[in-house]
């Protein structure tokens, strides 16, 4: 079974992704946060510091694209290609409202036709492998047995399914009824996503879903960087290896940052995934959201390592 990292916008990009590479256990493949396509664009400098191949010290980096329109999308994947990617990865999930008001993300599933011509495009004439990273609908469950139908007209290199769709964003449960009809359906490898949070979550589903290919972890590997290590078998996180990557990052990131208080909010928002790795976090965590310099977040974080890991 494999094992992804989900991107996550504005936290996994090469930074964290080399910091959890050089103090855990790698899974067997990055998803880049997403490249938006636009008519005409060339990458920011962002964008290819994060998918530049000499900035990413890790195994198995696959690039992301947000987009709609294919003459963009051909264009990107032949600037990908001139960094050595052979396999991109279609956003079909994001539930952002400015994303899927332009029909992009979430918002492909609500005129499958457009979806079908982007992927014969994509398919046929990129000279790449393609993924996708799909929601189940934008709407209700039912819609994805049409949804399903499309995907199927096509040689995927993946079908990455999270069980929801866009109106649920990230609340209610995993349709994991929906999820069982494509692991029946699918003509293409699956890869599951969803609120795999612990070891006992990622069991529950491979034993419902023994022959799927993979399992995407998003939230649970950002809270537990150690997720990828435990699954297979290795010990329970350490506050040694917390407190070394939280080294890397920060360093890193100062490195790259102008300013302590942009430094400040990205050390924050990564924080406010781990701190609940500790026990009665919450006092802890409080100091550090109102933490309004580099002096007192850092004193923050060192009373949170005083506190144990939960078991």
């Amino acid at each position: 079974m494999k094992l992804y990292l989900a991107p996550l916008e504005g936290i996994t990009g090469y930074i964290y992704r080399n910091a959890l590479a050089a103090v855990f256990e790698q899974p067997d493949k990055f998803f880049a946060p997403f490249i938006g396509t636009s008519q005409n664009k060339k990458f920011s400098n962002k964008e290819v510091r994060d998918i530049n191949p000499q900035n990413n010290k890790i195994n198995v980096l696959i690039p992301q694209l947000m987009t709609k329109q294919t003459d963009q999308a051909l264009s990107a994947m032949s600037k990908l290609k001139d960094y050595g990617y052979t396999e991109v990865n279609i956003n079909a999930g994001c539930p952002s409202g400015t994303v899927v008001s332009k029909g992009r993300g979430s918002g492909l599933l609500k005129n499958l036709e457009d979806l079908d011509i982007l992927l014969d495009k994509m398919v046929n004439e990129s000279g790449m492998e393609i993924s996708v990273k799909t929601r189940i609908g934008m709407y209700e469950p039912e819609e994805f047995y049409e949804i399903l139908e499309i995907y199927n007209k096509y040689n995927l290199k993946e079908l990455i399914i999270h069980p929801r769709v866009r109106e649920d964003f990230y609340n209610n449960t995993p349709n994991l009824e929906v999820f069982e009809y494509a692991y029946e359906n699918s003509k293409n490898k699956l890869c599951y996503n969803g609120d795999v949070n612990s070891v006992d979550d990622y069991n529950k589903i491979i034993k419902r879903f023994p022959n799927i290919d993979s399992v995407m972890i998003g939230r649970g590997a950002i809270t537990n960087p150690n997720i990828f290590s435990e699954i297979r078998g290795g010990e329970r996180v350490t506050k040694e290896k917390l407190y070394r990557f939280n080294e890397i990052i920060y360093n890193d990131y100062k490195e790259v940052m102008s300013g302590d208080r942009n430094l400040l909010f990205k050390m924050k928002e990564a924080w406010r995934y781990m701190s609940p790795l500790f026990e009665n976090y919450e006092k802890n965590w409080k100091r550090i959201k109102k933490s309004n310099d580099l002096k007192h977040f850092n004193s923050a974080i060192e009373e949170m390592f005083n506190c144990d890991i939960i078991n």
